[in-house]
Parts: C-alpha cells; structure tokens; sequence
C-alpha cells in the first residue's frame, strides 16, 4: 500500500512529506493506521547528529570489525497510537479494531531481560536501527530506496508496520493522544521519578528539563511522596506550567538551583536528580550532582550528544559522598504491564496528559512541530492523522 510518511535525509535536513511504499505485515506483525504521533526530542537528535556517528566513530568501528549503522532516509516517529487494521500470521494478542499504543523498545518476552521484569532492555532492542525487519526484509520503501523506520516504528506516517512485540492493546475509552503520550514520554518520565530514582515519601527531588519527560517525572515524584519537587526550565512558560503538575519550586537553571535546594533542604540537597533536558551536555552532569546530597542518586534520562566523550566529574565526591550517577531507559519500566497502568492512573485523574499536549500539527507541519519543540514552545506537541 502507499501512504504518507515524514522522511528525514540527513544530518541538518528538513523532514521531507513523501508517498512511500508500505509492504503488508508478514509473519508476527501487524498494520496499524495511526491517529496520534507523539513529538519527542528523540525525533530530532537524528537531524541534529546527537545520535549519528562521527566520521571517527565510524572508523573505529570498521576497525573494530562492528556492523555499520545505515540510517538514513529515515521516517521518524517513536511515540503513537492508532488502529489495528490487518495482522500477519501468528498473530494471536491483537486483531483488526483493536487500539493499540505502540512501544519503542519491543518486549519479546523470552530473552535475560524479559523473564527479570526488565524488558525495557530487551535483547530485540539491539536490532532497532536496522532497515530490515524481524525475519530480515524491508518493509518501507521510497521509490528503490530502502526506508529506516525509528525504533522499528516510525510514528510519522500514516501507516505503520511492526512487530507485535512493539505494540501495545490499550481500552478504546482511552483518547489517542494519552496513548501516544505514554508510549514514550510519559512512561520514561514517571518511571525515571519512581522506578529508577526510586523517590520516597518525604523525599527533595530536582527534576532538570520539564518537557513531556520531565513534568511526567514531576507528576511521578509527587505520587511516590516527594515533599518538594524542583522544577528547572530556562523556559517560563515551562516553569509556570510546572507547579499546576506538582512541582512546588521552580528554577531557571540548575546552578542556579543550587542555592534554592541548599536552603530548601538545609543544606542535605536533593535525595534525587532527575536529569531530562532534550539534550544533556556533559557539563550539566557535575552540576546535576553537586545537587544530589550524600547517598543520594541522580538519573540520566536525556541524550548526551555521541561527540561529547568526556564527562567532566568529581569522582571523590562519588566514592565519600556514596552518591550514584545511572543510566535510564524508559524509565526502568515495564512497558507491556506499565502502559495500561499508566493509562489507569490517568483515567483516575492521577495523571495529567490532557494538559501537557500543547500544540496539535498536521503531518505536513511535521518542520513547524520540530522547530517549537526546539524553541520550548510546547510541553509536548502532537501530529494528528485524524480528520479535524
């Protein structure tokens, strides 16, 4: 079939609207018709170079013998949700008509990671900037060019092709758009708050960059129990947001967080640092930690560009301090058994996603939906496939 997809070309391109190609699902997958594509920072780091090798990079790793990352075209688009319409053989968890949100990271439920609950590192993860599919075809096509679809994915385009371990069956009273949200954003925000911070009742928590990820981790923070939670956003129209979402402080910056959560706190600092920026640069990291306080654990959430090698870090204060600097990836959360539970929690009003949708795009206002993103207009934005 054809549809219409968001193709990025290259590093520092401009997204480009084409009629591609979309083979029928094979073995293990499903079609599904999108309604709601979610606008993630992660959609822009391919188009700004965060996350494209360096022509260094590239030949360490031909040295090294490692497989060649072949990116580009690439349609874009992680967060979404939409509606079944036809499922490959062997598909038995969806049928035509079911609502579905889809998962960055699929859940294979086999592997090390899946049987230990952490399924947000499934081992099918490793295979996600691959043009080909699970049984090693392509499925997108743009005249005789083979399409990469993002995360195995690729939300911008009217029609989607995955795997049935990428996608997610969610209640029909669920509107799009709260699926869309929570198939990236709103998981890893809250999740980074409670599950991988692990935020107490009581707790000081410093949530840096309150975009879609970050006001989640600030609305995750205040349910698990945080006394005060510090919203930082060079952003004002961010940081008049924040307090409506849970955050009783804000800040511009966070060396100038510094001070507020040293009298905030007496002194101790925050018991967790939550780091969400769009884009982390590795001079923020000492910052972030000379905010958390000793024993404390501070969690890297946005992307760090693949050029900036060095972390410029204090390891003494690491090693008398106790503190802990980790990784996180969706959120340390679950997405198969977390997903419906979030949507839960928000169907009670224990989660806001109405509110954080700021600004609804076209597909072909695909360049106006990154530019605002980029310029912090939106909490989050989202490209709306359905009939206005």
């Amino acid at each position: 079939m054809k549809c219409q997809a968001a193709v990025l070309r290259g590093v520092g391109k401009d997204w480009e609207i084409h009629e591609v190609d979309l083979d029928p699902p094979h073995a293990g997958e499903v079609l599904v018709k999108m309604s709601v594509a979610g606008v993630c920072h992660s959609d822009d780091h391919f188009a700004t170079g965060d996350t494209v090798p360096s022509e260094d990079m590239v030949e360490m790793m031909r040295a090294a013998g490692a497989p060649m990352p072949s990116t580009f075209p690439l349609i874009g688009g992680h967060e979404g949700a939409g509606v079944v319409v036809e499922v490959g053989q062997g598909v038995n968890s969806l049928k035509p008509g079911d609502h579905v949100a889809m998962s960055f990271i699929p859940a294979c439920g086999s592997c090390r990671w899946c049987v230990t609950g952490q399924s947000n590192i499934c081992d099918a993860g490793a295979h996600l900037n691959d043009k080909e599919m699970t049984d090693g075809t392509v499925r997108r096509h743009l005249g005789d060019e083979a399409l990469l679809a993002m995360m195995q994915v690729g939300t911008f385009s009217e029609y989607v092709v995955a795997s049935e371990r990428s996608v997610i069956k969610i209640d029909e009273s669920i509107p799009f758009h709260a699926g869309a949200l929570v198939s990236c954003g709103a998981t890893t925000g809250w999740g980074s708050a409670t599950v991988s911070a692990g935020t107490e009742s009581g707790d000081t928590v410093v949530v840096i960059g309150v975009g879609g990820v970050g006001m989640s981790a600030v609305q995750g923070a205040r349910a698990a129990g945080a006394r005060q939670v510090i919203a930082v956003d060079p952003v004002e129209s961010k940081r008049a947001a924040a307090p409506s979402f849970g955050a009783t402080h804000t800040s511009p910056s966070a060396a100038e967080a510094i001070e507020l959560v040293r009298e905030l706190t007496r002194g101790l600092m925050a018991d967790r640092v939550v780091v969400t920026a769009g884009v982390v640069h590795t001079d923020l990291i000492p910052v972030a930690m000379m905010l958390t306080r000793k024993g404390g654990t501070c969690v890297l959430i946005g992307i760090v560009p693949l050029a900036e090698f060095s972390v410029p870090m204090i390891l003494t204060d690491m090693i008398y301090s106790n503190k802990q600097l980790k990784g996180c990836l969706y959120g340390g959360m679950n997405p198969r058994a977390d997903i419906p539970r979030l949507l839960s929690i928000y169907q009670s009003g224990g989660l806001k996603l109405d509110e954080m949708v700021t600004h609804r795009y076209q597909l072909e206002q695909i360049n106006d939906a990154i530019r605002d993103m980029r310029n912090g207009r939106n909490i989050r934005g989202v490209i709306d496939f359905q009939p206005s």
